[in-house]
């Protein structure tokens, strides 16, 4: 711990340490490391190299955030490779060309004595004497290694959407808009079958919108048990919930429906990847697993000739329950 003390101290003096006046330098001690002349080219190297790193890691952040160029992976890897190599460069040419060096056949001693302490200063003092651009050279370091951080902490927004969140609220569905298989054909109230389980999507609409896959089942209207205000919402039994699993985002893709309804639990959605479950008779509401909020529910309507037709938006945003999904509603996108 000593030693890297040491090093801190003898890094604060190189960065920080004052030039001494006329006067001062008569009273100064007699100097340990020979003096020599200012490299002004190595250090305008040095700068060069460190903005060139922050660059490289700021073009890191800009490729991470737009997600939508050719070969990102590559251009990704390619950034980072570009700020360590300016780095490395610098950190050499500091080394070669702007540090004394001086070759010894051991380490040095650590202090013992409060003049040894000095003794150090004095040597990193002396050391940096030919910098002639030492508030350039820090604030380029500065932003070199700030820009690093932010390339090096940029990965963790994968954890959760802060870039783009418009596809978490926007969705394809209003009152009237039909529901349609997967190839297109409209769905009619006689076509849902108790203990069966339907994917929907919403009629000229983009189905690659987060909210635009709806699950449909249907229950015997006496087992339902909706909240108050969507007891209109399942006409004949029939309800859509969003496909999207509300605890990590995988799709809802099966179905129970118990055989024996004496012994058996009621019917449930199950998302496959972590076991999520969701109760339909009620809304949506969790039975078990990971998931913390209930499956959004979409109200349903009845048109012409047994058409099944959205009533409206979700009860809730859809996605997996990031930290602010909770703080927004559905809201509708175009049409």
């Amino acid at each position: 711990m000593k030693t890297v003390k040491d090093w801190l101290i003898a890094l604060v003096v190189l960065l920080f340490g004052r030039r001494a006046e006329p006067h001062e330098r008569a009273e100064a001690p007699e100097r340990i490391v020979p003096p020599g002349p200012p490299d002004r080219p190595a250090e305008l190297a040095v700068i060069l190299l460190l903005l060139a790193a922050a660059a490289g890691s700021v073009a890191f952040v800009v490729i991470y955030a737009l997600d939508r160029l050719p070969a990102q992976t590559q251009l990704l890897g390619l950034s980072l490779a570009l700020t360590f190599g300016f780095l490395a460069a610098a950190c050499i040419l500091v080394g070669k060309r702007l540090v004394a060096t001086e070759e010894l056949p051991e380490q040095y001693p650590a202090p013992e004595r409060p003049e040894d302490q000095g003794v150090l200063e004095q040597l990193v003092a002396e050391s940096g004497d030919r910098l002639t651009r030492k508030r350039l050279l820090i604030l380029a370091g500065g932003a070199a290694g700030g820009a690093l951080g932010l390339a090096l902490i940029t990965p963790a927004l994968s954890m959760g959407p802060a870039l783009d969140v418009g596809a978490f609220y926007d969705t394809p569905w209003r009152r009237g808009r039909r529901l349609v298989d997967e190839n297109g054909r409209p769905y009619r109230a006689r076509d849902i079958e108790e203990k069966l389980f339907y994917t929907a999507f919403p009629a000229g609409a983009d189905r690659e919108q987060l909210g635009a896959p709806i699950v449909l089942v249907r229950i015997d209207p006496a087992q339902l048990q909706l909240p108050p205000d969507r007891v209109n919402w399942a006409p004949g039994g029939i309800l859509a919930f969003s496909k999207i699993c509300t605890h990590a985002g995988c799709a809802i893709n099966l179905y129970g429906a118990p055989l024996f309804p004496e012994v058996e639990p009621g019917p449930a959605l199950v998302c496959p990847c972590h076991y999520s479950t969701f109760d339909p008779a009620t809304g949506g509401t969790v039975l078990f697993g990971p998931a913390g909020r209930p499956l959004p529910q979409l109200p349903l309507l009845l048109g012409s000739d047994g058409l099944l037709l959205a009533g409206g938006n979700f009860s809730d945003p859809v996605g997996p329950s990031w930290w602010g999904v909770r703080l927004h509603g559905p809201e509708t996108g175009p049409t």
